[in-house]
């Protein structure tokens, strides 16, 4: 039997979905052995004290339902998603920012999936894969932040196509087999495919191609914007909407400075809310405020009519967040009228 969780109602969902008992995953068989990132890793049996390192991985374990094989987390943008917000309570949080490789240690885990190569890459602040190797603990990487096939090694490089949900798919897929609950894995994954393809059928834009601009967060008006890239999630999230990036570049995380921005002249912009306050301009209303009462930047077409939408920056990094994002972003759309 699959177990409800408060993550998601897999029982259901598979009903829902019109999943038969006979189209469920099998079983895991071990020692499974998995392509992941550059390299093939072997895993001895089923996880019982896993550390989500970064925000996607912790939340795509909780909404997988194994809140009690979870030993901790870390790195954390911003808040939990509601439905998952019971579940992580039963979960220790090592650090809302990078944690240290000993309290990791600490936590005695046997597994480590990381949202980004920062984390356990070959120049991550925490640890290499190959360090966590060295003690006996199995590692997995989050494939859609790994960037090597496009010549870069670390998050922050050049993503050469756009980024597809399909990695998204791919990792939840991983993940539910190497803790044996494959079911729950291909629930959530037809359910996000179900969101995926309303959203690409269902919208109408009155055969405009809307541009549209990511604002993520800058230390402050004067400094250059932290901006979404044209084949990362939000470029992603654009055509998703029927829309294109405004920025033209392949750096996953372009700065640009604002008569850059002006030049680009968006039809939409979307500013991310955060909840980390690192930055005042972490937060949307700072991001709105700015746009709308700077003289220059409050002519850009975009501000003139009142286009600016509000979107969970979570969202804007290759996440379980980022068709959620995209829900956002059409629903804001549709309330202005820019989307049908």
């Amino acid at each position: 039997m699959i177990r409800q969780t408060p993550a998601l109602a897999v029982v259901g969902l598979l009903a829902l979905m019109g999943m038969s008992s006979g189209a469920l995953a099998e079983s895991t068989r071990y020692p499974l052995t998995i392509d992941n990132c550059g390299r093939t890793v072997t895993y001895e049996k089923a996880p019982q004290r896993a550390v989500g390192l970064g925000q996607n991985s912790a939340e795509i374990l909780l909404a997988l339902g194994l809140e009690e094989r979870m030993v901790g987390t870390a790195f954390w943008p911003s808040k939990v998603r509601p439905e998952l917000a019971e579940a992580n309570a039963k979960v220790k949080l090592l650090s809302v920012e990078f944690p240290t490789f000993e309290s990791i240690l600490a936590e005695k885990p046997d597994f480590v999936a990381a949202a980004l190569p920062s984390l356990v890459g070959p120049n991550s602040k925490i640890a290499k894969r190959e360090d966590f190797d060295n003690v006996g603990i199995a590692t997995y990487l989050s494939p859609s932040t790994y960037l090597d096939a496009s010549g870069a090694k670390d998050v922050y490089g050049s993503r050469a196509k756009l980024w597809s949900a399909d990695l998204l798919y791919r990792e939840i897929d991983d993940l539910s087999r190497i803790f044996d609950v494959g079911d729950r894995g291909q629930a959530l994954i037809a359910d996000l495919r179900a969101r995926e393809t309303a959203l690409r059928s269902s919208l109408s834009t009155d055969g405009r191609k809307l541009s549209y601009l990511f604002w993520f967060s800058s230390p402050s008006p004067s400094a250059d914007a932290y901006l979404g890239g044209k084949n990362g999630a939000s470029g992603y999230i654009a055509d998703l909407l029927g829309g294109t990036s405004a920025i033209d570049t392949e750096t996953e995380w372009p700065t640009l400075g604002w008569e850059a921005i002006l030049a680009a002249d968006p039809d939409v912009i979307v500013v991310a809310s955060l909840d980390r306050n690192r930055w005042e301009l972490d937060k949307p209303e700072a991001k709105i405020k700015f746009l709308t009462t700077d003289p220059v930047v409050s002519q850009m077409r975009a501000v003139r009519n009142k286009a600016i939408v509000v979107m969970d920056g979570q969202a804007m990094n290759p996440t379980l967040r980022t068709i959620y994002g995209a829900e956002q972003v059409a629903a804001e759309l549709k309330t202005i009228g820019y989307l049908k």
